[in-house]
């Protein structure tokens, strides 16, 4: 047991270096054998030839008892990445996955230019007959039969020449509006024998004023006109302003002082419009 002892020692703590020239020294009973390469021993002195290599003795390696297993060595150091590989082959196209849920709404963006103009639409469909503009009618002409006997008061034009609706009353001197909308008044008026002064008024507030200097042995002509918006119930009139002296509105059978009013166009309601 010793000599195998020692003979498994040797081959583990032996470096693999001194295969050549390393022995085993197994002792076997009061002998000591040198196993491996065989040295001569040369006399001192003496320098011999080299001797042939000795026979190998061993024995096959089933007659011997294997060696201990040695300690694992330690983890080396991890080795460089490896370079890229290829792209692989584009695979199968998936299956279509289910819509999401409806996202929340926006803010309202800012409004873009504008764009240029379209053309022309086709006519659309002719609409229905309306009513006649002949149903809105308003219109008078008077005239004097004498001079103005008095100041700031309405004058009263008693000579018709067209009241058909009855629009201007003779007894107050005023025309009334009944149809609102715009309308046209004007007079004409005989100056004699002295200054006039005339203002047309709506709803005792004075729109416009005439004045005409009377010249003496002569007749002389003041007139007006204007163009006013009315609703229903406005009251329109001529009436002499100031002291007595300007009263000098004047007619008889060849001189004529007229005072004529007409609607222009009414105000349509906008029920009617839409038909």
């Amino acid at each position: 047991l010793l000599q195998m002892f020692i003979m498994l020692h040797l081959r583990i703590l032996l470096p693999h270096s001194f295969s050549v020239v390393a022995f085993q020294r197994i002792f076997m009973g009061n002998q000591i054998f040198l196993w491996g390469p065989a040295l001569a021993e040369e006399e001192p002195g003496e320098v011999g030839e080299p001797e042939a290599p000795a026979a190998d003795t061993r024995q096959p390696c089933a007659q011997w008892m294997g060696g201990v297993p040695g300690t694992p060595g330690h983890s080396g150091h991890p080795g460089r990445d490896g370079r890229d590989g290829h792209d692989g082959a584009n695979g199968d196209k998936g299956d279509t996955g289910e819509p999401g849920e409806k996202g929340e709404p926006g803010e309202k963006g800012a409004d873009g230019p504008m764009g240029p103009r379209g053309f022309p639409g086709n006519p659309g469909m002719k609409g229905e007959r309306g009513e006649s503009a002949l149903i809105y009618r308003s219109a008078f002409s008077v005239g004097l039969t004498g001079p103005v006997p008095a100041a700031n008061v309405p004058i009263r034009f008693t000579k018709f020449f067209h009241n058909e609706q009855r629009h201007y009353d003779d007894v107050s001197g005023k025309f009334r509006c009944v149809l609102p909308g715009a309308y046209f008044f004007t007079y004409h008026l005989t100056v004699y024998p002295r200054d006039a002064r005339v203002s047309l008024y709506k709803n005792d507030k004075t729109i416009m004023f005439t004045y005409d200097q009377f010249q003496e042995n002569d007749a002389d002509q003041a007139s007006g006109s204007i163009v006013l918006h009315l609703d229903v119930g406005d009251e329109v009139w001529l009436q002499v302003y100031g002291e007595e002296e300007f009263t000098g509105i004047y007619a008889d059978n060849t001189n004529d002082s007229t005072f004529s009013g007409f609607l222009l166009y009414p105000d349509i309601p906008v029920a009617d419009r839409r038909r």
